[in-house]
């Protein structure tokens, strides 16, 4: 019963939104912590791709129990992989940030890195809000029935 408690409605999802845009932060943020390293080849992962693997999980979901409560299950995807022992979404950045390369052969665009920074920002904010609503919800409703 617990189990199902903490993974009713979007919960898993929310979840797994908070834990992705918080490691693709890290790694934009690097990516402007050394937009003026020679040679640095900015890499980052793909939103989309994230998007995807997160659509397929909750379909898959409505089809077992309606989506009303469970666990989400998710593929592994070639940036986006499970963490060894606690099974956790890890991202693993691949792609090159498409930059246009420089004479220093770097490869960063700062207005773009700040923008999906900015982006990014915002899916972690709006996530956050969303499971703590849901969650202030769901403890106000324990806090009633007990006496």
């Amino acid at each position: 019963m617990i189990s199902d408690i903490s993974t009713v409605g979007a919960a898993p999802a929310l979840e797994m939104m908070l834990r992705f845009s918080g490691q693709r932060q890290k790694i934009l943020a690097h990516n402007i912590a050394n937009i003026d390293t020679p040679n640095f080849q900015a890499r980052d992962v793909d939103p989309r791709e994230f998007q995807q693997l997160l659509g397929d999980a909750i379909d898959k979901r409505r089809a077992r129990n309606g989506g009303a409560f469970g666990a989400l299950e998710w593929r592994e995807t070639r940036e986006i992989t499970r963490a060894r022992g606690s099974g956790e979404l890890k991202l693993e950045p691949m792609t090159s940030s498409g930059g246009v390369l420089h004479h220093d052969r770097n490869d960063a665009d700062l207005e773009r890195t700040m923008q999906d920074l900015v982006e990014n920002a915002a899916m972690y904010r709006v996530a956050a809000d969303l499971l703590r609503a849901q969650r202030s919800t769901l403890q106000n409703a324990i806090a009633q029935r007990v006496l």
